[in-house]
């Protein structure tokens, strides 16, 4: 079976389903998730999140590889559950009631 993201990211495989293109489908998901799932996907990204930078940095935007757009996918998916588990220890913006995000316009990816 190949592997979702580039070698050396292998340790994010059971977190492939945080790969997910969209801004609006990246906060769905982390609504949708548990403290727990989020915590077990920022505990595994987290540590890989220098190594990953530094693999996209030195990466052309113009001819990104099916692995390499996946795992900065998964990366702006750490940057959305970063908050929730860092400070708030809940999904949710504590005392926002019903907040979404809608972006007008996604990044050209």
């Amino acid at each position: 079976m190949a592997s979702v993201f580039p070698q050396g990211f292998e340790a994010l495989e059971p977190f492939a389903g945080w790969a997910i293109a969209t801004e609006k489908a990246r906060y769905a998901k982390r609504i949708a998730s548990t403290m727990d799932e989020l915590d077990a996907f920022y505990d595994v990204a987290f540590p890989l999140l220098k190594d990953g930078r530094a693999r996209l940095e030195s990466t052309s935007m113009e001819d990104i590889s099916e692995p390499d757009k996946r795992l900065l996918w998964l990366f702006c998916s750490l940057v959305t559950v970063a908050f929730p588990v860092e400070a708030w220890r809940q999904p949710r913006v504590p005392d926002s009631g019903a907040a979404s995000i809608d972006a007008i316009v996604e990044p050209a990816v």
